[in-house]
């Protein structure tokens, strides 16, 4: 049997979407074939590839993975404009809740394969039904506190759900590197494998849960995902506003300093 492609799977320059001839979509998130950089165009895309894929029934398991040996690096501040700007920031910010609300919204089992740095939108990989890291991945969160800003945007919501609110607030005050090892150790990743492993042992797995009758799949996925999804729905705008706010002050701040 040959792999079935959907039209949307070439619609997007930052998501590569495949699906094996079983039904299991592989999503890998990368800037031109390397590592996925965050940029205001990635932003806009995500939104629209997880619907999609949220809608298509063709997809039994979805495999959320990065390109280049990592998940997502970093972000080019530069690319989403004047954050002080309310019509900027209006849409971060419904496209920061629609993003995760729809990949919350996939009604299949979700396994996230993480290799390297998972250091922007990690909170992405947290709303997969399993993490499996490899031994050299590591968890940031280089994108909010450390650059001045409220962690508003779901990584609180995500990382407090899976981890406790506790380490949540410490990881997120004092972003430092967190080692798969650790992450597993909180609850967060299922499986530690060893480097280049990931995608290979999420296959594995999505083979196994593909034994289960479609139904119970999709169903249980539903079941599992509904309290963090009711999280989102409630958390996720209002931190983002919190974030927006704090975003203005930032830029604020950064033109006195550069007027003297």
């Amino acid at each position: 049997m040959q792999a079935v492609q959907a039209d949307y799977f070439t619609s997007y320059q930052n998501v590569k979407l495949t699906r094996d001839a079983s039904g299991v979509l592989t999503v890998q998130l990368h800037t031109k074939g390397g590592p996925c950089l965050m940029t205001a165009h990635t932003h806009t895309e995500f939104v629209e590839a997880f619907y999609r894929i949220s809608q298509d029934r063709a997809n039994k398991i979805v495999i959320l993975t990065g390109a280049g040996g990592d998940f997502i690096t970093d972000v080019d501040w530069s690319s989403f404009g004047d954050g002080s700007d309310p019509g900027i920031w209006s849409q971060i910010h419904d496209e920061g809740v629609q993003a995760l609300e729809n990949i919350a919204n996939i009604r299949v089992p979700v396994i996230a394969a993480i290799e390297g740095r998972a250091h922007i939108h990690s909170d992405y990989a947290l709303l997969a039904n399993v993490i499996v890291a490899a031994e050299g991945a590591t968890f940031q969160d280089v994108g909010h506190y450390a650059a001045g800003v409220v962690p508003g945007d779901g990584i609180f919501t995500t990382w407090s759900y899976r981890a406790g609110a506790g380490r949540a607030e410490a990881f997120l005050l004092d972003p430092q590197p967190l080692p798969a090892r650790t992450a597993q150790e909180w609850g967060v990743v299922a499986e530690v494998v060893p480097n280049g492993k990931a995608i290979s042992r999420a296959q594995e797995l999505a083979a196994l849960y593909l034994k289960a009758p479609e139904v119970t799949r999709r169903n249980t996925r539903v079941h599992f995902i509904q309290p963090l999804k009711e999280r989102i729905v409630r958390e996720v705008g209002y931190g983002l506003s919190l974030e927006g706010a704090s975003a203005a002050d930032l830029v604020k701040s950064m033109k006195v300093k550069a007027e003297r």
